[in-house]
């Protein structure tokens, strides 16, 4: 009895081990990526970045006031450092239970924001931030991945929390037009995101022709049916390597679920993810995703 005992915790110890190193190897595997380079000359760059919900009525622990004290610094550093022309924002929302316009605690002057309005007209959890020098906002927009895209809060296919895209339109200073469309999917349900993708890809159909951006939190990777419905319109992803979410530990276990994708621009280098803490501090549980690219 005792040998079957000891047999068994030999084994439970090998299992034990071998998962730990599969978890290193994929922690490193996850953790590798170009550094955040230069923005070449003439390209515009995206960033796309999950900065969680503030929890406006719960004063301390994860994602409160408090919390929000601790990483406001290291989010706007993170923020500088990207260098970014255009940032599609997921979950920048002082979140006070109900659909109020509490103030927005996640602010940056140095950029206008679209995607954004009254509480009663726009949704403006996901704001799409663009350098006032480099860019002219001319038109914005909603729908929500729901049977009734059009009515706004509206639950998701299957009841669940509200999810939306948002989007912007742009010129820059040559005059030429391009919409970024900023999407955040629901990360529990995968025939959500499957009808999610396929609701955008109805609504760009009057889009046809112009110059497109997919930027977002599509909590999928690359090479997933959600991903493949977006790629038949024809996009090209980014082939962004690694992790972008962390579990605000650092932690790389899993591959991109944030994305960059362009329709009549292409990208131009590698895309990057700025996997490092500010002034100390992991700012929020994603990391952000950069590209550059060349409009067609």
């Amino acid at each position: 009895m005792t040998e079957a005992l000891l047999m068994i915790g030999k084994g439970l110890a090998a299992v034990i081990i071998a998962l730990l190193l599969t978890a290193c190897v994929q922690v490193m595997r996850n953790s590798t990526g170009p550094d955040l380079a230069p923005k070449p000359a003439g390209t515009l760059r995206l960033a796309s970045y999950n900065v969680h919900y503030i929890i406006t009525q719960k004063a301390t622990g994860p994602w409160s006031v408090a919390d929000w004290d601790r990483r406001r610094t290291p989010l706007d550093l993170a923020f500088k450092s990207l260098d970014a022309d255009i940032i599609g924002f997921q979950e920048m929302e002082s979140f006070a239970h109900g659909v109020t316009d509490a103030p927005n605690l996640a602010n940056n002057p140095d950029y206008a924001a679209a995607a954004v309005g009254p509480y009663s007209e726009f949704p403006s959890t996901q704001p799409i931030l663009y350098r006032k020098s480099a860019l002219t906002l001319l038109d914005q927009g909603w729908f929500f991945f729901s049977d009734t895209p059009d009515e706004i809060y509206s639950r998701t296919f299957n009841g669940s929390f509200p999810a939306f895209a948002s989007w912007a339109l742009f010129a820059d200073p040559d005059g030429r037009r391009f919409r970024v469309i900023n999407v955040h999917f629901e990360y529990k349900s995968s025939s959500n995101r499957l009808k999610s993708a396929e609701l955008v890809a109805e609504r760009i159909e009057p889009w046809a022709g112009e110059t497109l951006f997919l930027i977002g939190d599509l909590n999928a990777r690359l090479g997933s049916k959600t991903v493949g419905i977006l790629e038949d319109t024809g996009f090209t992803f980014a082939p962004v390597t690694g992790s972008t979410y962390h579990l605000n530990k650092g932690l790389n276990l899993f591959g991109a679920i944030d994305h960059l994708a362009a329709r009549g621009a292409s990208l131009i280098g590698a895309p990057m993810v700025v996997r490092q803490k500010f002034a100390g501090e992991w700012p929020t549980d994603h990391y952000p995703v950069v590209g550059d690219f060349l409009i067609k």
